[in-house]
């Protein structure tokens, strides 16, 4: 594989870890290796894209220890913060493996600017990636300074959402 490349996919528009899976879906198809790695989807249930992709041979990883307080208003910050500095310490691990060709890290962004993990943390997982490896980053609020140093940036900009007329997150759309 040529070299790998960076991308972001921020903002606060739909459409972030749906463009990754897409993404995912597409190299899959062309034999590559794909590993998601998803920050603050813990909870019971996967979202509607897990079970496709591994199916297509992608390997995802849900952190179960991690659900966003925007889901949960019990999760306590400090115990947060701990799961996602554990995931940040197996991110850096299979990014040095080099098993895999193509690195989604889902809402990572977002992890970051929820100040789950630092710019350091961040810093070094942009490090460990092998010059051959493709890797994504996904979630809100993406600093200036990743915004920089990454190859591809698209913002999904909201425009207009359900979710301001109190319409719910609806099954096989949003989640």
């Amino acid at each position: 594989m040529a070299k790998g490349l960076v991308h972001v996919y921020t903002g606060d528009g739909k459409g972030k870890t749906t463009a990754a899976f897409g993404l995912a879906m597409r190299a899959a198809g062309h034999g590559k290796r794909v590993l998601i790695l998803q920050f603050l989807k813990g909870g019971k249930r996967d979202s509607g894209e897990v079970l496709p992709a591994k199916k297509m041979g992608i390997d995802v990883v849900r952190f179960k220890d991690q659900v966003s307080p925007l889901f949960d208003k019990d999760v306590r910050p400090s115990r947060l913060k701990r799961a996602v500095g554990k995931a940040v310490n197996l991110t850096i691990d299979k990014l040095r493996d080099g098993i895999h060709d193509i690195l989604i890290l889902d809402e990572i962004i977002t992890a970051f600017s929820a100040k789950l993990l630092s710019t350091e943390d961040l810093q070094k997982i942009l490090d460990a990636r092998p010059e051959k490896t493709e890797l994504i980053l996904t979630g809100r609020g993406a600093p200036t300074w990743l915004i920089e140093k990454a190859d591809y940036v698209t913002e999904m900009r909201m425009i207009k959402h359900p979710f301001n007329r109190r319409i719910r997150a609806r099954r096989g759309i949003e989640f």
